[in-house]
């Protein structure tokens, strides 16, 4: 069976190398921050972002776990600030949709500030860059926040950006993720 959590990383991959900028817009426990942590390399830098103090502490301790080189920082603040944070092009940004694995589930991304920041996003990608959106479509928000992305990222010139959705179509409320690719 495909694994869309392997397929989600391959992605990155084939953009990502050693010394580049990468971004965790969504950090949660930061295992998204450790894989982009490793790819970088200790020559290349992750900026991680989640407005909970929950996920910093956690994600800081997994870093630590996992070995990561200390080439991150960890930002609590929200997604849709990162033009404050960043000032650099960017190889590849990871958004994991929802609320924090193990945290308080009325806390959720929120269309809000998601589409300033996957437009924020967008903006940072170099040549050749990647952005991947994990969307969570089973509750109502994260339902809401995968129709604008998509709705919006329909609207883009498919001459500089490529936008991809991988979904499993016949489990409609499991997770899916978005591919945007710069040319």
């Amino acid at each position: 069976m495909l694994d869309l959590l392997d397929l989600h990383k391959r992605f990155i991959l084939n953009h990502l190398s050693e010394g580049d900028t990468a971004v965790d817009f969504t950090m949660g426990n930061g295992h998204d921050t450790a894989f982009l942590s490793k790819a970088v390399g200790t020559s290349g830098h992750v900026y991680a972002f989640d407005i909970q103090q929950q996920a910093l502490d956690s994600t800081a301790k997994n870093l630590k776990e996992y070995g990561c080189p200390e080439n991150y920082t960890l930002i609590k603040d929200s997604h849709h600030r990162v033009l404050e944070y960043v000032k650099e092009p960017i190889k590849a940004g990871m958004f994991n949709l929802g609320y924090l694995p193990g945290g308080d589930k009325s806390i959720t991304t929120m269309r809000e500030t998601t589409m300033p920041a996957i437009e924020a996003a967008i903006s940072l990608l170099g040549r050749d860059s990647v952005l991947n959106v994990a969307v969570y479509p089973g509750h109502a928000e994260g339902d809401a926040e995968g129709k604008m992305i998509t709705e919006y990222l329909s609207t883009l010139d498919r001459r500089k950006i490529c936008a991809t959705q991988i979904k499993i179509l016949n489990s409609p409320t499991s997770p899916y993720f978005i591919v945007i690719e710069t040319k």
